[in-house]
């Protein structure tokens, strides 16, 4: 009697082929976190992690360039192509200067009902430390802004809309203390020296002439 052999295919845990559980350890593998596809993909996210913070360290600092920029426009005199040494110098002693009514405002909050609790604290020590930084830097290297002792640059500035992308069109310069008022005695000096230049040669021609 002839019969037949019905090939029945093994199943093994959890009603799987033993081709399938094969595929199925494989895919296990493969999201192992210490796997060379994990490994590579924390890699991938890290480097894309790291871009964007650098990109949005990036937007941060032009947003201050840009503020900074925008509180020099508003407040150059109008009726000047080119600002002077002091005129500058006067403009950066405002610049430093424009916290210290946020800061009253602060202290009188904290005067009041005498509050143990620093209220606003994060916000002070912010201030704080921005001012010390700036006035810092105005007693050394100078404060970054546009070149205001240049006709082309003011005209810039000016026209300037407040639109981040157009920052490259300025030349960044740092201008201070040490700088402003160095240029300011050079000048008194030079000219002091020509009014004693001029008058020695007026007293000059004057005995020539007796």
């Amino acid at each position: 009697m002839g019969g037949y052999i019905e090939i029945v295919e093994c199943k093994g845990a959890y009603g799987l082929t033993p081709k399938q559980q094969k595929k199925s350890v494989t895919l296990d593998n493969v999201s192992h976190p210490k796997s060379r596809k994990a490994i590579k993909m924390f890699k991938e996210n890290k480097k894309h992690a790291a871009r964007e913070k650098t990109k949005m360290a990036t937007y941060v600092k032009l947003n201050l360039v840009g503020e900074k920029l925008l509180w020099f426009k508003e407040r150059i005199p109008p009726d000047v192509a080119v600002c002077s040494k002091s005129c500058i110098d006067e403009l950066l002693q405002t610049y430093l200067c424009r916290f210290d009514e946020e800061l009253e405002q602060i202290r009188l909050k904290h005067s009041i009902g005498q509050r143990k609790n620093r209220q606003h604290a994060s916000r002070e020590d912010l201030i704080r430390h921005t001012q010390e930084r700036e006035r810092e830097e105005y007693n050394t290297c100078g404060i970054e802004l546009p070149n205001l002792l240049d006709e082309g640059q003011v005209k810039i500035l000016r026209e300037w809309n407040g639109e981040l992308r157009f920052l490259q069109n300025f030349k960044l310069v740092r201008l201070g203390k040490k700088n402003l008022h160095e240029s300011n005695s050079m000048d008194d000096e030079t000219t002091e020296n020509s009014t004693k230049t001029s008058d020695e040669t007026n007293d000059e021609d004057e005995s020539m002439a007796e």
